[in-house]
């Protein structure tokens, strides 16, 4: 009954953490984040990235990173588990992608290390948010 007990709070925990995005511990980060989301408005969650250049990507820290859609749209992903070390401004995401879109939650994206560009760990997509600027 004990090991029951546990079981079904563990899940209860493990669950709490799926559903909520994580909290980012670095002040400047979410300051950035808060920059780029400013005067725009959360819409449901896609499975997939529309296509993207690469150069629209922003790191904001080891779990979440924006895509620039134009004006007055933006992608937001938050990394399942975190991608560590990815916020500090040494690495980036090499993603394989296939049909013409970008990455899908679910899809390993490679860390590389800028100055040797040897792959060090791999991260994992989460689900794409789109925020747009109401009436655009």
């Amino acid at each position: 009954m004990r090991t029951l007990g546990f079981a079904l709070a563990s899940a209860a925990a493990l669950g709490g953490c799926a559903t909520a995005p994580p909290q980012m511990a670095n002040p400047a980060a979410e300051q950035r984040l808060q920059q780029l989301l400013a005067g725009k408005a959360a819409g449901p969650a896609r499975s997939c990235l529309p296509a993207y250049r690469s150069s629209d990507m922003t790191i904001i820290d080891d779990n979440t990173v924006v895509f620039r859609d134009g004006r007055n749209r933006l992608w937001r992903s938050e990394m399942r588990a975190g991608c560590s070390r990815l916020g500090s401004g040494f690495y980036t995401l090499v993603t394989r992608t296939f049909g013409g879109q970008g990455p899908c939650g679910g899809d390993i994206a490679e860390l590389v290390d800028l100055s040797s560009g040897i792959t060090t760990g791999s991260c994992v997509w989460g689900d794409f948010v789109p925020y747009t600027r109401p009436g655009a």
